[in-house]
């Protein structure tokens, strides 16, 4: 294997969805630009390029998500008990102040025009080109010793509201960047005992689907 290779996989297997390890340094406009770009070169269906990036540094909007985040994990905490809910109380589910960068993505799926190549049988390819540069932005933060918190505690009017966006733009994604003191070698979920990771042979098939 190739030292570019190996380079590869070990940012694979280091990329972490990071909550209490900011440490409130966001990262520099060279290196925020360097990670846009990377999650721009992202492939998308049809070349549509559906994604938009709105970077929010204002306190107010900081705080703001963060209060509206709290009432949603109040919410989704009220329907556990027992064994789970003392399990969800230790996990932090937002790093969104102690970062002081969010970048919200968006998807538009007028982007492209109203045939979009390779779109007409699969009306989500356009979401799922958008993932993509987020796992492109997620690498590329990971290469920069920058760490990222996905927070999916939200109502997508909210944040639409919050940050502008237009009524057909779908707010994907929330991610907290920021500097880190360390990146965990252990998931979160996994550490505290929410999920654990399952083995690659339980998910992979051969020729045909099998249960």
């Amino acid at each position: 294997m190739t030292d570019c290779a190996t380079a590869l996989y070990d940012v694979i297997n280091r990329r972490r969805d990071t909550r209490r390890e900011f440490t409130g340094v966001p990262p520099s406009d060279d290196v925020l630009e360097r990670i846009l770009l990377a999650a721009h070169a992202a492939p998308s269906v049809g070349m549509s390029q559906p994604w938009d990036f709105v970077v929010v540094r204002a306190p107010e909007t900081l705080h703001a998500f963060r209060d509206h985040v709290a009432r949603e994990r109040k919410v989704f905490a009220a329907g556990l008990s027992g064994e789970r809910a003392e399990t969800f109380d230790r996990i932090k589910v937002e790093g969104i102040c102690e970062s002081g960068l969010g970048v919200v993505v968006g998807y538009d799926p007028t982007r492209g025009g109203p045939q979009v190549l390779g779109r007409h049988a699969i009306p989500d390819a356009g979401l799922f080109s958008v993932v993509c540069a987020i796992q492109n932005l997620w690498l590329a933060a990971t290469v920069e010793d920058l760490g990222v918190g996905w927070v999916s505690f939200y109502r997508e009017h909210f944040l639409r509201t919050l940050v502008g966006m237009p009524d057909h733009v779908r707010p994907i994604a929330w991610l907290c960047v920021g500097h880190v003191a360390d990146l965990p070698h252990v998931p979160d979920l996994e550490r505290f005992g929410w999920r654990a990771r399952s083995s690659l042979a339980s998910v992979v098939h051969h020729e045909r689907y099998r249960s």
